[in-house]
């Protein structure tokens, strides 16, 4: 491994365009930079945008997290991205599509050579490191409800440039498994990110009941979570601790406590963290 610095060019509108050529039902607004891919993707929403529009920032000035946190990353990085989707599944189906995301973003991660894993509800894991954030959003539109999907995966961010020890990023992780130096291609993460969520998102519309059920049975598998020991720290200040064991048909965590079973939901809990 060599100490020269990773090279950090900006997308090439061509090539991302090249890159999702061949799906048309996937339109394209390449950005220089912008506070937020969600914010642009939920005002285009309001104003007609149909699903598939997919709003790409070289650099992403103010991204936001789940509860507000915030999300930055120096320019040439990440890759950042919010996909307008407009789902016909049943309300009652609407929880799974955070679960849904994180668990592509992972398999997609995991397509391109990385030991990716969800930590539920969303969070996608190279070992214990947090390598990418996602926020899904409900927007009202005039033409009905939609989600904005937003994704933020750290791709060449270095050591010091992580905001927590606790992350990571994709060239991080190339170097700890002992990879050949080759910095991993932004344009090549966006697409394999994006293509699994849009035919992972498509499949499960498509499938009805059946189609969840499969997509739970496949999001258990993958995520971390389940069979460790966990502390669920909760609005107010208090804590559930004992051992997650499944998810249920809802996409809540069930957790195994002295005191019986708990199952939490995402919008329920503020952090989800290792417990002993």
């Amino acid at each position: 491994m060599t100490d020269e610095p990773i090279a950090r060019p900006p997308f090439e509108s061509a090539g991302v365009a090249a890159a999702f050529a061949t799906h048309p039902d996937l339109e394209v607004e390449l950005l220089a930079e912008a506070p937020s891919t969600n914010a642009v993707a939920t005002a285009r929403a309001r104003e007609g945008a149909a699903e598939g529009l997919l709003v790409v920032a070289d650099h992403q000035s103010a991204g936001r997290g789940r509860l507000d946190r915030t999300w930055q990353t120096p320019p040439g990085v990440a890759v950042t991205f919010s996909l307008l989707l407009r789902p016909t599944v049943p309300p009652a189906s609407w929880p799974w599509l955070p679960l849904l995301v994180g668990h592509n973003v992972a398999k997609a991660l995991v397509s391109l050579g990385y030991d990716a894993a969800v930590k539920w509800p969303n969070d996608v894991l190279i070992g214990t490191r947090k390598v990418a954030g996602i926020l899904v959003e409900r927007v009202e539109t005039p033409s009905g409800a939609a989600a904005v999907v937003g994704v933020g995966i750290n791709v060449l961010t270095a050591a010091e440039e992580l905001p927590v020890e606790t992350a990571t990023s994709l060239a991080l992780a190339r170097a700890e498994a002992g990879a050949p130096a080759a910095a991993p291609d932004r344009t090549r993460v966006l697409t394999a990110v994006v293509l699994a969520i849009r035919e992972g998102f498509d499949a499960w519309q498509a499938g009805g009941e059946i189609a969840t059920a499969g997509l739970r049975a496949s999001y258990v598998r993958r995520c971390a979570t389940v069979g460790a020991d966990v502390r669920v720290e909760l609005p107010g200040g208090g804590a559930l601790t004992g051992r997650a064991t499944d998810v249920d048909p809802d996409g809540r965590l069930v957790v195994e406590t002295a005191g019986g079973v708990e199952r939490v939901g995402a919008g329920d809990v503020i952090h989800v963290r290792p417990g002993g």
